[in-house]
């Protein structure tokens, strides 16, 4: 009988360390759930940034087509350059030092730049100038997913 007893305890601490170590693997595996649930997450928020930003371009290029449209050329390198507020907008209104009106579109915005006009565009007649605009489109989607497109649209 004194046998029987030593083996019960025996078995009570084999079977408290089965439990420690299942429950250690049972911590591990939901961290690694969290971590991807986060992953999945931010992929989700870039790609709707970018669909976003996709869906303000074309707004965009559509205000930029209507037959009547017009916007004076750029005239100092900052105006003519790539918006470098891009990066940091959060609001539709006019850009002091690069001149853009962002205009709110589609849960983004979009800024319209006069390029200047060229007369090697392609797919058109021989000394055919085209209207240059540049379009840049701006997305923010939860707390950081910030999507920039650009188009060049030549106007004829």
């Amino acid at each position: 009988m004194g046998h029987v007893h030593r083996q019960r305890g025996m078995a009570l601490l084999v079977s408290l360390v089965f439990l420690l170590l299942l429950t250690l693997i049972g911590l591990s595996s939901m961290q690694s759930a969290t971590l991807q649930e986060k992953m999945t997450s931010s992929v989700m928020q870039r790609n709707q940034s970018f669909q976003v930003a996709e869906a303000a371009l074309r707004v965009g290029e559509s205000a930029v087509q209507v037959e009547t449209y017009s916007l004076p050329v750029c005239t100092t390198a900052t105006q003519c350059a790539p918006p470098a507020e891009s990066a940091t907008l959060t609001g539709a209104g006019r850009n002091s030092s690069s001149g853009v009106l962002w205009v709110a579109a589609a849960g983004g915005f979009y800024g319209v730049q006069n390029i200047g006009t060229t007369l090697t565009a392609v797919n058109v007649p021989v000394n055919t100038s085209a209207t240059l605009y540049r379009i840049t489109a701006v997305a923010v989607v939860g707390n950081n997913q910030r999507s920039v497109v650009e188009s060049i649209y030549a106007k004829y």
